[in-house]
């Protein structure tokens, strides 16, 4: 593995320790110690079979205690890795828990569309948030060894070379000698700017013979070189917009504002290779006769060559990070892989889903740079700046522990078929009865379910095979008195939080879904999960599929499953046999142990603190407590309050200042779907960007209590189902038809 940079294992900063209440219960003592075991023998590969509500995340936390090594968690999206990323920060209060996704709140990757002679620019938008806190993790991987990382997909992306950014920082340390010209030097190479007046992260500022600097990796402190001649006399850390010190510091380490920082010599052979290349790819051109392609690739590299030299870097100059890493054409990209230290542990959550993630990175993104390299707006090179393919990732990847209740084929492959079983809950729940029932009255058969277990307090979840489905069904039930909504992909992402959250909340009482009520969804109220059509094999009905939908009622002691089917496929056979082990083994444990299961509890304010369902309100205190943020876009209100807190540090107000900047925090923090203490929600803030009434009133005019479809006005209420979809009819005996499926009546027929 030659292009495998070796790191150096940190100093040990302190004992990677797991704070919580609670100890190790059920089938977490067995599952700990045999995957601690067989890290320590060596193992490279082990898979952790967790059913629903199993504690996966508390296993996993008692691992990484057990092993005492540096830690990259992988979740298939930023939702999940935002909510791991939680709970890891309340388990490891005293160590490096850090956080890497992609840092693009908009990105639009440059493109060519050939048939349509489309040349599409790159667009993105930077969250200076999350670009902190990618700093702030590959920091910790080089410097300490209580490191715990929690990433998504965007880690196999290519960032600066591992040997670069630790070989340009600057160490200074109390009582060296310290050029001041030079050291100012020294940061505009790491990319700092030099800021007097808007002292901001990534920036610097001179005053005499004090110099302070915003490291890149920090959000609410700087640091302060008082300097004697050519001595440094003292380093403070402090607040930046107060200016109060909180501490004296020894020595510090100034690492580069940008991972991917060049020194100057390797800058200068860069170019002179990229000239090189050009020169020869322009004549492969000429000798094909392309001319219009040869004069777009000159005049573009050419442009790129002059801001290199000029100023150190270019748009889009990661079309040549192979030049600026020195590797070789073919060569996988610098990632945070090569960050990790060689006894590093990983852990891939929901494996089932973020193995296949990973092993379709690459082909995507080579398509679109072979076009642009095909027709001149780039040079070849440009290939080489990729995500990694699946075999370099599982080459470089460290010993790792798969995570999933239903853990995928290939993983499972890796193990010979061997896993550590972790299906006793510690709170002593069972698996849910599962029921097959014909498919003749499924839709007549779920209404009767649903009133009697909606009589109960509880809440249903029903999953069709289409989007048609789910909202002829969803109107069907709503004109029957029954308060439903529906959930798809043409649902916006901040919409779905805020319908999980109302359905957890009693607005109302059914959710009729397709594919996304599986993976991660926690809804303890759910005595019912209802699936139409169980008998259609596909993707929406395979094993997999089967028993992560199944798994949903598995929070409440109530949960039961019904399947409607008029057959037994070969996936039901599967799904009904692993359930019906499961629930055999806790059952047997609970009688051996004396448990009475109890169901899952969680308070409204637990509702509103978790990453899935945000609260409706958010109010922050700025003077004007009480005053709800409706009406306006989070980002906007972040940047008002900002200038206010500016104003506020100019005028001398120092307190005020730091109110409002902690209110700031808080808000970034949910912008980015972050636990953010003090803060009941966010739903209000992004849904007032599309002009939503505060929660009382918007409920009042939508009738979203009732599951009135309309609104006071007589338009359809935000998030109500829509009309019923063209070619739908009502049928003589009382049903709906649509498509030729009939839904309701005296029976569900297919129309002939």
């Amino acid at each position: 593995m030659p292009w495998r940079t070796r790191v150096e294992s940190p100093p040990q900063r302190a004992p990677l320790t797991v704070v919580s209440e609670f100890a190790p219960a059920g089938d977490q003592p067995r599952a700990i110690a045999e995957l601690t075991d067989g890290l320590r023998r060596g193992e490279r590969d082990q898979v952790l079979l967790g059913v629903t509500g199993s504690g996966k995340t508390f296993t996993m936390a008692h691992v990484i205690q057990a092993v005492q090594r540096p830690t990259l968690i992988l979740a298939p999206n930023k939702t999940l890795a935002a909510q791991l990323y939680g709970e890891m920060k309340s388990f490891f209060p005293d160590n490096a828990v850090e956080y890497f996704v992609s840092y693009y709140d908009y990105y639009q990757p440059e493109a060519y569309v050939p048939r349509t002679d489309t040349y599409i620019e790159k667009e993105s938008t930077i969250n200076e948030q999350i670009d902190r806190m990618r700093h702030a993790a590959t920091r910790a991987l080089l410097e300490r060894r209580d490191a715990v990382i929690v990433a998504s997909v965007s880690c196999i992306y290519g960032i600066g070379s591992v040997e670069t950014y630790q070989a340009m920082t600057v160490d200074v340390v109390v009582g060296q000698t310290l050029h001041r010209q030079k050291f100012l030097q020294q940061l505009v190479e790491l990319q700092y700017r030099r800021n007097d007046a808007g002292f901001s992260r990534g920036t610097f500022r001179v005053r005499g013979d004090t110099v302070e600097l915003f490291p890149a990796h920090m959000e609410d402190r700087a640091w302060r070189f008082s300097l004697f001649g050519d001595e440094v006399e003292a380093i403070h850390e402090f607040d930046p917009l107060t200016g109060e010190k909180q501490g004296a510091l020894k020595e510090v380490r100034i690492y580069a504002n940008s991972h991917y920082v060049t020194p100057k010599p390797t800058l200068q052979q860069a170019v002179e290779q990229i000239k090189r290349d050009l020169k020869l790819r322009l004549e492969e051109f000429y000798a094909e006769g392309k001319l219009l392609e040869a004069q777009r690739l000159e005049q573009r590299t050419t442009f790129d060559i002059e801001m290199m030299a000029a100023t150190g870097s270019c748009a889009g100059i990661e079309n040549y990070s192979r030049y600026l890493s020195g590797r070789n054409p073919g060569e996988p990209p610098p990632t945070l892989f090569e960050y990790l230290p060689e006894d590093a542990l990983l852990i891939v959550d929901e494996s089932h889903v973020m193995v296949p993630q990973i092993g379709g990175m690459f082909r995507g993104d080579f398509m679109r740079k072979s076009t642009l390299a095909d027709f001149g707006f780039r040079l070849p090179s440009c290939k080489d700046n990729r995500p990694l393919k699946f075999e370099e990732w599982d080459t470089m990847r460290p010993p790792t522990v798969f995570v999933s209740a239903t853990p995928g084929p290939w993983e499972l492959e890796r193990t010979g078929g061997v896993f550590v079983e972790q299906v006793v809950r510690p709170t002593g729940l069972v698996d849910p009865e599962v029921i097959v029932r014909p498919t003749e009255t499924q839709v007549d058969d779920v209404m009767a379910e649903v009133r009697e277990v909606v009589a109960k307090g509880l809440r249903v979840l029903v999953t069709t095979l289409t989007k048609k489905m789910a909202e002829a069904l969803t109107e069907y039930m709503m004109e029957a008195g029954i308060k439903v909504r529906y959930i798809h992909s043409d649902v916006e992402t901040l919409e779905r939080i805020e319908i999980i959250r109302d359905l957890r909340l009693g607005v109302f009482d059914v959710l009729i879904g397709i594919n996304l009520l599986r993976e991660g969804l926690d809804i303890p109220e759910c005595g019912l999960v209802a699936i139409l059509d169980a008998d259609k094999e596909g993707y929406l009905r395979s094993r997999t599929s089967l028993i992560q939908t199944i798994g949903r009622a598995a929070r409440n002691l109530e949960g039961r499953a019904i399947l409607y089917a008029d057959k037994e496929t070969a996936s039901m056979k599967a799904a009904l046999e692993e359930t019906a082990r499961r629930r055999a083994r806790q059952l047997a444990y609970n009688a051996e142990h004396g448990i009475t299961p109890e169901s899952v509890r969680k308070n409204i304010a637990d509702v509103l603190g978790s990453v899935y369902e945000r609260g409706d309100r958010v109010e922050v205190d700025t003077g004007a407590a009480g005053n709800l943020l409706a009406g306006k876009d989070i980002k906007a209100v972040i940047a008002d309050l900002e200038k206010k807190m500016r104003t506020a540090a100019a005028d001398l107000e120092f307190e005020t200042a730091a109110k409002i900047r902690d209110e700031i925090r808080r808000l970034e923090a949910i912008d980015l779907g972050l636990a953010a203490p003090g803060i009941p929600g966010s739903t209000a803030l992004r849904a007032s960007a599309r002009g939503d009434h505060a929660r009382g009133d918007h409920a009042a005019a939508t009738g979203r209590g009732r599951g009135d479809a309309k609104s006071a006005k007589g338009a359809p209420a935000k998030g109500a189902p829509k009309p019923a979809p063209k070619g739908a009819h009502a049928t003589d005996d009382g049903g709906l038809d649509v498509g030729g499926v009939q839904f309701g009546g005296t029976r569900t027929r297919k129309r002939r």
